[in-house]
C-alpha cells in the first residue's frame, strides 16, 4: 500500500483561481522569474487578466490601468536597474490570494550604485490570471 501523497493531490482546486494553493504559488513564483529576472515583458500579456488592477504604493501616478500599465512600470524598472533581480523569500497562499515577501537587487543605470530593496506583494488570482496586486516596497538603499 502506498501511503505517500503529494500536497497537490490532497489539495482542492479553488473555483476562483482554478488552481490549488501549490499551483497558485508556483504560478506567482514563475511570474516573478519570467517578468523580472528574465525580463520577459510579453509574459504580462498572458499572466495579467484584462481587468487587472494595481493597488501598489510603488506605482507612479499617471501609470495606465490594466496590464499595459504593469508592463510599462516594470519595463521602466528594467531601464532604471538593467540588472534587476528579485528573490522570493516567502510565499503564502490562502483563498484566492498569494502573498510574497521578496528582496530586490540591481544597479542604478544613472549612478552605477548597487541597490537593494524589499517588498511585500499580495496577488489576487482569478481564472488562472493575476487580477489584482497590492504592494509595498521599501525605498532602494545602497547594497552592502
Amino acid at each position: 500500500m502506498d501511503i505517500g501523497t503529494s500536497a497537490q493531490s490532497t489539495e482542492g482546486v479553488n473555483p476562483k483561481t482554478e488552481m490549488t494553493h501549490t499551483e497558485a504559488k508556483d504560478f506567482v513564483r514563475n511570474h516573478f522569474e519570467e517578468f523580472v529576472n528574465r525580463k520577459n515583458l510579453k509574459i504580462g500579456e498572458v499572466n495579467f487578466a484584462p481587468e487587472f488592477v494595481d493597488h501598489g504604493t510603488d506605482v507612479p501616478s499617471g501609470t495606465p490601468p490594466g496590464p499595459a500599465g504593469a508592463m510599462q512600470y516594470v519595463g521602466g524598472a528594467y531601464k532604471k536597474f538593467p540588472d534587476i533581480q528579485v528573490e522570493i523569500l516567502d510565499l503564502i497562499a490562502e483563498g484566492d490570494r498569494v502573498v510574497v515577501r521578496n528582496r530586490w537587487t540591481g544597479t542604478e543605470a544613472a549612478t552605477g550604485k548597487k541597490v537593494e530593496f524589499a517588498g511585500i506583494v499580495i496577488w489576487r488570482i482569478a481564472h488562472r490570471q493575476l487580477a489584482e496586486r497590492w504592494a509595498y516596497l521599501t525605498p532602494p538603499r545602497e547594497a552592502q
